[in-house]
């Protein structure tokens, strides 16, 4: 198997920076320089993006970013002792030693094995004692693979191995509570491991029985039934669903993400002792095998716009492939069929009285336009049931899809639209979780998710709509499609430049999702007769394109201004721009948020503005210039993308010239290691 680490990996005592994306970028250009990355910037953006859902810092003064990337060819570990120590969000302070994981995507099972064996060692003071101790490169080299080499930790009586099968005769007839536990994150190499063996040491001390199913990349061997019926709690640290939920169906829960796992692994087995206890305690619902985070306990503490903002993106995330692929077969019926394919009912009056055998005055074009028209229409027309479906989805899991879907289906017939499949979704899925909660003799709990809840919830969801809400958000619906499909002039433009802002703001982040879903959902009102959803869409695209080019257009034109790194990273973001992959320009923003996301703002709403006016329209809600076929005025939207992009890419340049920067000297400058 491929050595995982070499001194050449290895960085011992140096200053790497004073913040983790200094320390990773630096790791990750180790990496590729030992031939086992393809590139630096695409490695470090994978680790770097990972690192901001999770702080890799652990108690001890270490930390573990970590990452699967497509841009590393081989697993490999790489290693610093810092000199100045940099925080990695641990709550004991900064880390000065740091293992960087670089997985590929899709790395073997044996490998993965190995590396969260390592992160579980860096749970152990004597090997981290050692590690600091190191003199050479070789001897880190040669600690890590002792490390690798031994066989796991015994752990306490009563307990089990992470990895291993667990069976009812391991538990201890004295202890007082059992306990069982799930450890997930969602790269499934380093935070899983170390917190199920942070959990496991910390009930030893106390004198419990608890035993850990690790649900990592390595695969999982799910805990013994038995032992889980005898459990008198569960815990969950967890950053992921956990698969097989319902199997703890009815314990006692304890819910918090992986990380607090290992920086407070006493505090949960406590919570976890209590909640045996208390008949209030919140427990694992008997038809939640996949009920997302936000229904645990502590849900309560998280704030609810953020919970409505969750589900909502859910339903969004969901619908966006029936726009994507219905947008993109109406804009190829047109070009196959002509524009007055959506005329009258010229498709269905194609598809009725011909075939493929029969063609309309033998015009194979004119007959497969309407059928690519016909499927997309299809396709659009569940826009609004599955956005309603998956909010539902998003609040009560499963047994919300069908009445969420049922009411989006009440919200498009009476003419309520995307609005009225947003509060459709809500109804139903507060209606089934609500629902869901109720407490039913144990022969009934097997028809609950599959019959019970869909056909109430369905019953309370549609029949508010049918009967109170669907009219007035009709109404409301109406009026607002009244107001986008009258905007000229001042109007549009004012639009186009507030789109433009968000679309470059946080380049993929929340507000930049926020204005791209509002163009996705308005997409199906989108027509020939009414095209200012259309408007919004290519508006929203144009934008989004920006800064990804204009990085690439500075790097081209001021190459002294930017590291080679930077230039590389800059050849890769012309077809990111051009592609419509606003994150192209996340490694820029990252290394320089004060200019780069100004100067991207600017240039978006440069951009956003001149689509507006123009009148540019776009029926694909993704894919950029590679789905010209669907922009209308294609001419001015590429004008308006290469006006955006030379702004952005002037001020950008401005900016770094006359902008107050930090001093050169004063940035921390690694200094490499021999082999």
């Amino acid at each position: 198997m491929t050595q995982l680490i070499t001194p050449q990996l290895v960085s011992l005592d140096q200053n790497l920076g004073d913040s983790p994306a200094d320390v990773i970028r630096v790791l990750a250009g180790k990496v590729a320089a030992a031939g086992r990355a393809s590139e630096v910037e695409g490695l470090f953006a994978d680790a770097f993006a990972r690192e901001q859902k999770t702080a890799t810092g652990v108690p001890g003064g270490i930390a573990i970013p970590h990452c699967r990337s497509a841009a590393v060819t081989e697993p490999t570990l790489a290693m610093a002792r810092l000199s100045h120590k940099v925080d990695f969000g641990a709550k004991d302070g900064p880390a000065d030693i740091i293992f960087f994981i670089a997985a590929p995507e899709g790395a073997d099972q044996e490998h993965l094995k190995l590396l969260s064996k390592l992160a579980r060692s860096l749970i152990k003071k004597d090997f981290t004692a050692a590690l600091r101790a190191a003199a050479t490169g070789q001897d880190i080299v040669d600690l890590v693979e002792g490390a690798l080499a031994d066989k796991p930790a015994a752990h306490a009586a009563g307990a089990v191995a992470a990895e291993a099968p667990a069976s009812a005769s391991a538990a201890s007839a004295t202890a007082p509570k059992r306990i069982v536990a799930v450890t997930a994150c969602p790269t499934g190499i380093a935070h899983t491991y170390m917190a199920a063996d942070s959990l496991v040491a910390a009930a030893k001390e106390m004198g419990v029985d608890l035993q850990v199913e690790t649900q990592g990349s390595g695969g999982f061997t799910a805990l013994d039934p038995s032992v889980i019926a005898a459990a008198d709690a569960v815990i969950f640290a967890v950053d992921v669903d956990v698969r097989g939920k319902e199997r703890f169906a009815g314990k006692p829960v304890i819910n918090a993400p992986v990380k607090r796992g290992i920086d407070e692994p006493a505090k949960m087995v406590q919570e976890a002792i209590a909640a045996a206890s208390d008949p209030h305690a919140h427990r694992v619902p008997h038809f939640g095998a996949e009920e997302n985070a936000e229904h645990a306990s502590e849900a309560a503490s998280e704030h609810l716009g953020t919970k409505v903002k969750k589900v909502l993106l859910t339903g969004v995330s969901y619908m966006i492939p029936f726009v994507a692929g219905g947008g993109l077969l109406i804009a190829l019926g047109f070009l196959l069929g002509g524009y007055d394919i959506a005329l009258g009912t010229k498709a269905n009056d194609i598809l009725v009285n011909n075939s493929l055998f029969n063609l309309p005055n033998g015009n194979l074009a004119l007959y497969l336009g309407a059928v690519a028209f016909k499927i997309g229409g299809l396709s659009l027309g569940f826009l609004v049931p599955a956005l309603a479906g998956y909010i539902a989805f998003g609040i009560a899991d499963r047994p919300g899809i069908a009445p969420g879907f049922v009411a989006g289906a009440v919200a498009g017939f009476m003419g309520a639209g995307f609005l009225g499949g947003l509060v459709g979704g809500l109804l139903a899925g507060l209606t089934a979780h609500w629902i869901g909660t109720f407490s039913v003799p144990r022969w009934l709990r097997g028809l609950m998710p599959v019959v019970i809840i869909p056909l109430l919830a369905s019953i309370v969801a549609s029949g508010l709509m049918f009967l109170f809400l669907g009219r007035p958000i009709a109404l409301l619906t109406l009026g607002l499609n009244t107001w986008l499909t009258g905007m000229t002039g001042v109007s549009a433009v004012v639009l186009g430049i507030i789109l433009g802002l968000m679309m470059c703001f946080d380049l993929g982040g929340p507000v930049n999702k926020v204005a791209y879903s509002f163009a996705v959902a308005g997409l199906g009102a989108g027509s020939l007769a009414n095209p200012a959803p259309l408007q919004i869409m290519a508006a929203v695209m144009a934008a989004g394109m920006v800064p990804p080019l204009a990085m690439a257009l500075a790097t081209t034109l001021n190459k002294k201004g930017f590291s080679l790194a930077e230039r590389e990273n800059g050849k890769a973001a012309w077809l990111l721009g051009a592609s419509f992959i606003s994150e192209g320009a996340i490694p820029f923003a990252a290394a320089d948020p004060f200019r780069v996301i100004p100067a991207s703002m600017v240039g978006g709403a440069v951009t956003g503005a001149l689509c507006m006016a123009a009148g540019v329209t776009s029926q694909a809600p993704h894919g950029g210039i590679f789905v010209f076929f669907a922009i209308g005025n294609l001419a001015m939207f590429v004008i308006s993308i290469v006006i955006g992009a030379v702004v952005t890419a002037l001020v950008l340049l401005a900016l770094k010239r006359w902008a107050v920067r930090k001093p050169v000297e004063a940035e921390p400058v690694p200094v490499p290691v021999a082999a």
